[in-house]
């Protein structure tokens, strides 16, 4: 894997072109906001689960830009050297607000804000994106997998048709982050402690005489951890009859066999008749995994069939998110400082999901007293405050007829600083500390939300303060200075 600590010339190239252009234009020290957000979840979803902002960190404390890379650029004639010199002493000073990973994030609002010099804002637009985009793509292509198993442990297995090594091994850290349980993929052991699981190959089958001469060279290699391939030949003629002989020997033995795994038919008809012959041998503690391109949606038919399946192992489609493989996160300016003040900034389109929400913004979770379930999102300005001691009134930023007053709510701020004038002062969560509140977050969601087909919309709202902004810079075409100082 690419030790993210190396990649500061991993930007694309407008960025290098932009930042010598402020420096020439005496606007590269221009203080600036940065604004991370994604417009539509994959998959048609209501929400997506933020993953990725610990490789942010590793590559912000890292950013620094060696002889050879001065070299490489001089070489392009484009820069100057005034330029150069400023890339060879290079020192990240932003500041930095994110959402931590494992949150459950909404269309539009802020996952991450960077506050600094335009130079060095605009410089980072590519990893924070490219870091923030995949991994929240996996995350959450995991947390609706996980959701569809209801209970049932799944394992990442597609490291080998991942796009690229860093596809497999930040793939799993990702899906780890969405709950699953273990990795096929060794070096994300090693790289993040999520546990590495596997079984066999159909090739260690067909290496012996027999299946059933296979299937006891692995109990006896693997007595305590056995778990053995039975559709090499035939599932239910060969495969589990010739498991439940090694299962009864590994009893006799004083061992328990842990499981078969199925990897191609009917799995709904397989898992119920093995399930059955199982059962029936005395071994109702073996379980049955199944695997070959699973999805949320097959693992919840399977279910509702009755599949007797009690793990799944899920790959290709997962860990490339095969159904839509792309995150749209994006990352745009919001404002800037002058004298002091903060001048919002807002991108107009025709397109009208394209168009920017102004100034240096907060991101607030209402959540119910009673239930504990999270009632909507608000994005306010910076200097706002939600009192959640008195009622407070929401409304749909686009249909602004819908409005609803809400009471017995606590608001909480989704963002925390990450890197204050580039010093970085946030301590990351282990992994399955991200996990475990991962899973928290989501419990706070509605079903309804996480519905895979026409899920409830949840609101991501706008303060009365912010939307009047936006409102006006829409009608004049450009900003006036926010409320408040920098």
């Amino acid at each position: 894997m690419m030790d993210e600590r190396n990649l500061s010339m991993l930007v694309d190239f407008y960025e290098l072109t932009m930042g010598n252009g402020f420096l020439e234009n005496g606007c590269g020290e221009q203080i600036t906001y940065f604004d991370m957000f994604y417009r539509k979840a994959p998959d048609n979803a209501a929400y997506a689960i933020c993953a990725g902002l610990q490789q942010v960190i590793r590559y912000l404390e890292g950013l620094s830009f060696t002889g050879e890379d001065i070299a490489y650029l001089r070489e392009k004639k484009l820069f100057s050297e005034e330029f150069l010199q400023y890339l060879r002493g290079f020192r990240f000073t932003c500041d930095v607000w994110a959402i931590p990973e494992g949150t459950p994030i909404f269309p539009h609002e802020p996952i991450l804000t960077v506050r600094g010099p335009a130079m060095q804002a605009q410089l980072i637009e590519t990893m924070v994106l490219l870091s923030i985009n995949h991994q929240s793509l996996i995350a959450t292509k995991a947390g609706r997998i996980v959701t569809a198993a209801q209970g049932r442990p799944v394992m990442e297995f597609g490291s080998r048709r991942a796009q690229g090594y860093d596809g497999a091994v930040l793939g799993a850290r990702a899906a780890y982050i969405g709950g699953c349980a273990g990795t096929a993929c060794a070096i994300s052991d090693i790289a993040f402690g999520i546990p590495a699981l596997g079984t066999m190959a159909h090739s260690w089958v067909q290496l012996f005489d027999t299946e059933l001469d296979a299937f006891r060279a692995y109990a006896k290699v693997y007595p305590d951890d056995c778990t053995l391939l039975v559709d090499t030949y035939s599932v239910l003629h060969s495969g589990v009859p010739n498991a439940i002989k090694v299962f009864k020997e590994l009893e006799a033995a004083g061992h328990r066999g842990r499981g078969i795994r199925i990897d191609s038919g009917d799995m709904a008809y397989l898992s119920k008749r093995a399930r059955k012959m199982l059962d029936e041998a005395g071994l109702p503690y073996v379980g049955i995994v199944a695997s070959n391109s699973l999805d949320e949606y097959i693992i919840r038919d399977l279910i509702m069939q009755g599949a007797q399946i009690t793990s799944f192992g899920v790959g290709e489609r997962l860990v490339t998110s095969r159904s839509e493989p792309v995150f749209g996160g994006v990352y745009k300016l919001a404002a800037v400082e002058k004298d002091g003040r903060i001048i919002p900034k807002i991108k107009i389109s025709e397109n009208a999901v394209k168009v920017t929400d102004p100034g240096f913004k907060k991101v607030w979770r209402l959540f119910d007293n009673e239930s504990g379930k999270a009632l909507a999102d608000v994005i306010t300005l910076a200097d706002e405050v939600i009192d959640d001691t008195a009622p407070y009134e929401i409304f749909d930023p686009v249909h602004t007829f819908k409005r609803k007053t809400v009471t017995n709510f606590t608001a909480r701020p989704l963002q925390v600083p990450v890197f204050e004038k580039g010093q970085c002062v946030y301590e990351s969560p282990t992994l399955p500390e991200i996990q475990r509140y991962c899973k928290a977050q989501l419990e706070t969601i509605w079903e309804e939300t996480k519905r895979f087909e026409n899920p409830q919309t949840y609101y991501v709202d706008l303060s009365q303060k912010l939307w009047d902004l936006k409102q006006e810079m829409l009608g004049r075409g450009f900003g006036r200075p926010q409320e408040g100082k920098a």
